[in-house]
C-alpha cells in the first residue's frame, strides 16, 4: 500500500506523536490513582523514564504501544512504504527496551509493561480487569510481568 500523503506531511504528522500523556498512559494513571496508589510521572534518573515509578512498591510500570514497542500481537503490523528503515526502527526500540528493562531490574526495581492491545481494539482486557491486574502485581513480589491484549491472554516472564 502506497502513503497517500507528502513526505512532509508525513513528517509532519509523525512528529506530532507523542511520548507522554498517551490515551492508555492516562486510563491507566486515573484508574491506578483511583484504586488508592501513589506515583511520579516519567523519572529522568531511571533507565527507560518509565511512565509511572511507584517507589513505595520499588517499582516501575511503562505503557507500550504495540507498534512502538514491536509487540507480538497483531495489532503490530509493519507498513509496508519504506519497510526496512521501520524494521530497524522498531528493533531499535525493542533493544532498548530490553537493556532498560535489565537495567533496572540489576537496579532492584520490578517491572511491570501494560500493552496498548490490553486496553484498545478487537484484543482488550477492559480497563477495570487492567487495573485489577496491575494492582494486584503492585502487592506481589513478582519481580517481572505483562499485561497484554491477545484474546485475553496474560504472561508472566519468569525471573531476570
Amino acid at each position: 500500500m502506497t502513503d497517500t500523503v507528502s513526505p512532509e506531511k508525513r513528517s509532519d504528522v509523525m512528529s506530532r506523536v507523542g511520548s507522554k500523556d498517551t490515551k492508555p498512559e492516562l486510563m491507566i494513571r486515573k484508574g491506578l490513582h483511583a484504586s488508592g496508589f501513589r506515583y511520579r510521572l516519567h523519572v529522568k534518573d531511571l533507565p527507560g523514564k518509565p511512565d509511572l515509578v511507584f517507589r513505595r512498591y520499588g517499582s516501575v510500570i511503562f505503557v507500550n504501544g504495540c507498534f512502538w514497542h514491536g509487540h507480538s500481537c497483531p495489532r503490530c503490523r509493519m507498513p509496508s512504504t519504506n519497510a526496512d528503515y521501520w524494521k530497524r526502527k522498531v528493533a531499535r526500540n525493542v533493544e532498548r527496551d530490553a537493556m532498560n528493562r535489565r537495567s533496572l531490574l540489576d537496579e532492584g526495581w520490578r517491572v511491570l509493561t501494560i500493552w496498548e492491545c490490553s486496553l484498545t481494539g478487537k484484543w482488550k482486557l477492559g480497563l477495570n480487569q487492567v487495573i485489577a491486574m496491575a494492582s494486584a502485581w503492585l502487592l506481589s513480589e513478582e519481580p517481572i510481568y505483562e499485561i497484554k491484549g491477545e484474546i485475553g491472554t496474560v504472561s508472566y516472564v519468569a525471573g531476570h
